[in-house]
């Protein structure tokens, strides 16, 4: 942000704006301020190859903590980018574009191809979260109203689905195991039908497919960054998307096609953790095809107040 300070004099975002929009700036700090604020954002919010330390916090905290760093920081980490980028730095979109684009294919492979290798369920969802920040990074790169709208749809959307497959593990594998090993979720439908519906309807809405609130939030993702010519970006996002099936139906299939284990303990559902899955679901349904025709409008409407 000193750097952006040096080339602009202001660290007013509108007066950023109009001074980065008249041309009226250093263009040597100006690109080196963009690219540390990259950096450090790029780690909050997961960003390879700012990424490694996502799997092991995961891991290694508490799942209720794991579940909150899955979203706020994610959210409000993206929410700075889009302030920052989107809005402040928008006029410079040709200096800072193309590499965050770059850094976005990198994490969504990454993420991605990644999770495919994991049997820690914390672990395999960070690469997932690490994969979805890869997603979000497209409606920065665009930087227009539809990218905005894009990030402001994906981020509630991942939000619901995140929350919803955290609040499952905690049940499923109780807050002190460490273990946490995916075939723990074998034969859950048989042990909790709603649990395991919880579970995979997050799983289907995080693999993009239709008509759930994650394949709306791809779609205006993939069609802002499209727009603004990044059209190779968005078909690797696509292909990273479709690769993302096969570790998200792996769990699926282990809830709905395996036996449960014979020493597997009675699941009971705290009141809380109920309401918290009957939330997300609500929000899941809310943002999802057909109702998400009044939503995404709502989206776009909350993106024009911030641009």
């Amino acid at each position: 942000m000193a750097f952006l300070y040096g080339a602009t004099g202001t660290l007013d975002l509108q007066r950023m704006q109009l001074i980065i929009g008249d041309k009226q700036y250093q263009s040597g700090y100006l690109m080196l301020g963009f690219a540390l604020v990259t950096v450090g954002l790029g780690f909050k919010v997961a960003l390879v190859p700012f990424h490694m330390w996502a799997p092991d916090v995961y891991e290694g905290a508490p799942t209720p903590i794991t579940a909150f760093m899955a979203v706020g920081p994610k959210v409000a980490g993206f929410a700075a980018m889009l302030r920052i980028f989107s809005f402040a730095g928008v006029a410079a979109a040709p200096v800072w574009g193309p590499p965050l684009a770059a850094l976005a294919v990198l994490t969504m492979l990454v993420g991605n191809l990644a999770a495919l290798a994991q049997t820690n369920i914390k672990r395999l969802l960070a690469f997932s979260a690490i994969a979805h920040a890869g997603y979000l990074a497209l409606g920065v790169v665009a930087g227009t109203r539809d990218g905005v709208q894009a990030v402001l749809y994906y981020g509630a959307t991942y939000a619901f689905l995140s929350l919803a497959a955290f609040a499952v593990v905690l049940v499923v594998h109780g807050p002190h195991n460490d273990r946490l090993d995916i075939s723990e979720l074998a034969g859950l439908s048989r042990r909790s039908p709603f649990l395991a519906g919880c579970l995979a309807l997050a799983l289907i809405g995080m693999a993009g497919l239709p008509p759930l609130s994650g394949f709306v939030g791809k779609w205006l993702l993939f069609m802002a960054a499209v727009r603004q010519g990044y059209v190779v970006t968005a078909a690797l996002g696509i292909l990273c998307s479709a690769i993302s099936v096969f570790y998200y139906f792996r769990l699926i299939r282990l809830m709905y096609m395996e036996e449960p284990a014979a020493e597997a303990p009675a699941l009971v559902i705290p009141p809380l953790t109920r309401q918290v899955l009957l939330g997300t679901l609500i929000g899941t349904v809310l943002l999802s095809i057909p109702v998400a025709v009044a939503f995404v409008p709502l989206a776009g409407w909350c993106a024009g107040i911030l641009g």
